[in-house]
């Protein structure tokens, strides 16, 4: 659920504002000043938008916007003031705000401004990320990897970045390897440098030797010219090898030999030259099995098996899903010029429950299909009939093709008949004083609930907790402890 924080001095408008997003689906996080508003923001980059008011005590909203700029925060500020002169607009404008509206503002015009924001903000992360892509300044902020599966990843990152070390990284086909290496080269000493990325596995045996190492002139049929090898082409930086272990044996020894001396010899050549590489290579196979079966030579792999990283794959970093669907929607949105603002609850809920052995290439070009055939504002369930087919099975696909049927011949406009709406079964909403049995829940289990939501309906703050329920906090903070609450709340913020 993305985060949304609100600051506003008024107690009254920073209640409505929160219950507004909280209605839309939004998770409201509320602070009552500009200091506590940067504080939250630095603590926490996660957030995806802030609703700021500009007129508050401590300090105002040009100022938090001031502070995020010197300081880097790139939460997208959507500003409401009661304050309607054009002059205020084009400032609060000028200091990076996405959106601007004046006091009171109807609940679907704010909706609306979160969305369309949180829209923007995810095709800037794109473009940021591409930019940093191509500049070789890529990063761990530009890559999508809250899970915590990946934490250990980016550890690992932050520490061979520190160090012109070997680093292989193994994992399936399509879990984002060259990430990783862009990662390491774009916040190591190298940044900036040449990155060159070679697919071992895509290169004819007899021209692998020529594609890394170079040729001169004359060296063979058709070398009509000096060519420099990837290894040249990354001097100075970092060569990146996909899929190492489909080197030919033969090519392996020249590759060690680079590896230990910093030195290549093109084909043709009489003498060999110094390259100053980063190496990291690549696989979706264990080269260690490779190595044990003779496939690949065993002095090469400890060579290149000084600092392993293992990238998981989508099925163990599923906490990521939504994340990188609402990245590929919007910028595959953009590319193809449609209005497509996201996913539907049901249609997330498929892609979740797949397993997809084709990793996040295989979630790219799903939602690359679907952003391209939709013709609604929101992808759907039917908009991904071979994710439905391979997990529910082909009847499923066809009986949600039928539940949208097409004529088979023309209907005049005045014989077309009414479509036919279905009625929307009413929930059952369970008693809140009874249980799931029907029994009713005692006194004790009763006062934790009502604790609980306070709790969650004033944010976590004691002294609002308290006069709510019309304790004394010292009352609240036993019973905390008595209901096992206390545990993982955040501190007393008011």
């Amino acid at each position: 659920m993305t985060r949304v924080l609100v600051v506003d001095d008024d107690p009254v408008q920073l209640r409505l504002t929160a219950e507004v997003a909280n209605r839309a689906g939004f998770k409201p996080i509320t602070a009552t000043g500009g200091e506590q508003a940067l504080s939250i923001l630095r603590e926490d980059r996660n957030i995806g938008a802030m609703i700021l008011d500009l007129v508050m005590p401590d300090l105002d909203g040009m100022g938090v916007m001031a502070a995020m700029r010197q300081e880097g925060l790139t939460t997208p500020v959507i500003i409401q003031t009661a304050n309607a002169s054009l002059d205020t607009v084009i400032s609060a404008m000028r200091q990076g705000a996405a959106d601007y509206f004046v006091k009171p503002v109807s609940p679907e015009r704010l909706v609306i401004s979160l969305r369309n924001t949180l829209k923007l903000e995810t095709l800037e992360a794109a473009i940021r990320a591409e930019q940093a892509r191509r500049s070789g300044t890529f990063s761990r902020a530009n890559m999508i990897a809250s899970a915590p599966s990946m934490a250990r990843v980016l550890t690992l990152c932050a520490k061979a970045a520190k160090s012109p070390i070997p680093v292989l990284i193994e994992g399936e086909t399509g879990v984002g390897k060259e990430l990783v290496a862009r990662i390491i080269q774009g916040t190591g000493e190298r940044a900036g440098k040449p990155f060159v990325t070679v697919n071992c596995g895509a290169i004819p045996p007899n021209l692998v030797e020529s594609v890394l190492f170079g040729h001169k002139k004359g060296a063979f049929t058709g070398a009509y010219a000096d060519q420099p090898g990837k290894f040249a082409e990354a001097n100075g930086g970092t060569l990146f090898l996909d899929e190492v272990g489909e080197l030919p044996l033969d090519i392996q020894v020249k590759f060690l030999r680079a590896l230990q001396e910093g030195e290549i010899e093109p084909v043709g050549a009489t003498r060999p030259e110094r390259v100053n590489v980063r190496v990291i290579s690549a696989t979706n196979r264990r080269l260690l099995n490779l190595a044990k079966s003779g496939e690949f030579r065993e002095d090469l792999f400890y060579r290149l098996n000084v600092f392993p990283i293992y990238m998981p794959p989508l099925r163990e970093r599923m906490e990521d899903l939504s994340a990188l669907v609402n990245h590929f929607i919007a910028r595959f949105a953009a590319e193809a010029g449609k209005r497509v603002l996201g996913i539907t609850p049901p249609a997330l809920d498929l892609l979740a429950g797949y397993d997809w052995p084709g990793n996040v290439r295989q979630l790219e070009n799903a939602v690359y299909r679907a952003v391209v055939l939709t013709d609604g504002a929101f992808l759907e369930v039917p908009d991904f009939p071979q994710i439905l087919a391979q997990k529910n099975g082909r009847e499923d696909v066809l009986r949600s093709v039928e539940a949208n049927p097409v004529p088979n011949a023309p209907i005049h406009i005045d014989s077309a008949p009414p479509r036919e709406r279905l009625a929307a079964a009413p929930e059952a909403v369970r008693d809140r004083f009874l249980d799931e049995t029907g029994d009713l829940q005692s006194l004790a289990a009763i006062e934790r609930e009502a604790i609980a939501f306070a709790i969650e309906y004033h944010g976590g703050r004691m002294s609002r907790v308290a006069r709510a329920l019309g304790i004394g906090r010292s009352t609240l903070y036993r019973k905390l402890h008595e209901y096992g609450l206390a545990e993982g709340l955040i501190n007393d913020a008011a």
